[in-house]
């Protein structure tokens, strides 16, 4: 043992980052890497913003804490008014937390609250899909259709039920849990509601566009707003978690402003404060929050650095980056341009299955046979390969697996600053294809030594 960090790295000897700015990240050799992917596609309005620094260090000091059950703050409720105007919830009331997955968490509670206040019990089935990812506590965990995530810890999942995930590419294939068509999506959760038994489920719980899991597959243009009307018929809450798809990352403010639907609570995180703060929060309706907060029992729940004044400060600054630089607008027009330069260098790579996207979150789904679609085996690690060869090249990238059927499957996830250049567009397009080329070489050479 040669250190007392416990590492989320698989590299034995990551590089130690030590100052960033822009799209760059510079380690303590000197070294910079163009940060193609956002961290975990987080960073939104660049690394090293002074005057988020400032808004921090000047919030800090004047109260860094207080707690949630006995004070609010005028950073707090600042932002949550300043929020709730972009937010595609009715007169939302804001609860914030630490992260993407105390987020997922607090939403099912308040699914929960809200139907027991309501009187009704009986309603504690949530409904999720397959290919979907919510976060690694265990109720979001449980809720993800992550299957990779899901194995080790399965004696502990079970609760909630899945139905297949809107991902047009794999639509139909053996193992993907799959479907391409909104009628059909929406009819399947109609039959998932009416077999879990009248009055019975609470909440159905979805990304707008798939994040990590799918490698930003979009789903058809009708298939929200009947969703939606599904979910209303049946007195279902539908939750949208907006976690990597919230602040612009898609090119509008919200992923789901793309068809007009407006959810009964939604969870949000990662961009909300850039990477410069841990922070989330849930969205909640103004039906649910009187609802919950009206009942005698209220909403009985809470976290330690829930409600923190710092985060607020934080996430308001960002806020007013992002207005005030139209950085959701640049991610619309970045977003084109980078899928084009992609089309340009890998449209007919035989190991490139599809481009898509839309904003800043862009993906690229890698496979064996584009014409049968079928995946490398995971014992390639071909994604794996890719990021590492692109990582030599400067560039760093995200990846998925398991997309295919559980267990095999590559993909590739961009999610650069919103203030990425032209030029670093050029070049994160020209390494990810070169990073392809290198990747598919090292997995195919030696098989065809070996049937030699």
């Amino acid at each position: 043992m040669t250190g007392r960090v416990f590492r989320r790295s698989t590299l034995p000897d990551p590089p130690v980052a030590v100052e960033a700015f822009a799209s760059t990240i510079r380690d303590a050799t000197g070294r910079e890497y163009l940060d193609a992917a956002g961290g975990a596609i987080v960073v939104n309005v660049g690394h090293g913003r002074r005057e988020i620094a400032a808004a921090m260090a000047e919030q800090a000091g004047r109260l860094a804490y207080a707690h949630g059950s006995a004070f609010t703050t005028e950073p707090l409720e600042a932002y949550a008014a300043e929020v709730g105007e972009i937010l595609p919830v009715d007169e939302p009331a804001i609860y914030p937390v630490s992260g993407g997955s105390e987020a997922v968490e607090t939403a099912l509670k308040l699914a929960r609250a809200y139907h027991l206040a309501r009187g009704e019990p009986e309603r504690a089935t949530v409904i999720a899909r397959w290919g979907s990812y919510h976060g690694n506590t265990l109720g979001a965990l449980d809720l993800s259709g992550r299957r990779p995530l899901r194995r080790p810890y399965e004696p502990w999942l079970g609760r909630f039920r899945h139905v297949s995930a809107a991902y047009p590419y794999r639509a139909g294939d053996p193992g993907a849990n799959a479907l391409a068509d909104g009628p059909e999506l929406a009819a399947e959760l109609d039959r998932t509601i009416e077999q879990a038994g009248p009055g019975t489920v609470a909440a159905f719980v979805a990304e707008p566009i798939v994040g990590a899991t799918l490698a930003a597959a979009v789903p058809p243009d009708d298939y929200w707003p009947a969703v939606a009307e599904v979910c209303r018929r049946h007195g279902v809450l539908l939750i949208a978690d907006e976690v990597m798809t919230g602040f612009g990352r898609t090119g509008r403010w919200f992923a789901l402003d793309h068809w007009g639907v407006r959810p009964d609570l939604l969870v949000a995180a990662k961009g909300a404060t850039s990477g410069y703060w841990p922070f989330g929060f849930v969205a909640a309706s103004k039906r649910v929050y009187e609802t919950v907060t009206g009942a005698s029992a209220g909403f009985i729940h809470g976290f330690t650095y829930s409600h923190a004044p710092v985060g607020a400060a934080v996430a308001r600054e960002v806020l007013r980056i992002l207005r005030a630089e139209s950085l959701v607008e640049a991610s619309a027009t970045k977003g084109d341009r980078l899928q084009a330069l992609l089309r340009e260098r890998l449209a007919d790579h035989p190991a490139v299955g599809e481009i898509r996207g839309r904003g800043l979150l862009v993906g690229l789904e890698l496979v064996a046979d584009r014409e049968t679609r079928d995946p490398y085996p995971r014992a390639a690690r071909l994604t794996e390969t890719v990021v590492s060869a692109a990582r030599d090249l400067g560039v760093l990238l995200y990846s998925g697996t398991g997309n295919a059927n559980g267990t095999d499957g590559d993909t590739i996830l961009l999610g650069p600053p919103f203030v990425v250049t032209d030029e670093e567009l050029v070049r994160i397009a020209t390494v990810t294809s070169q990073a392809i080329d290198a990747a598919v070489s090292a997995v195919t050479t030696p098989r065809i030594t070996a049937d030699r």
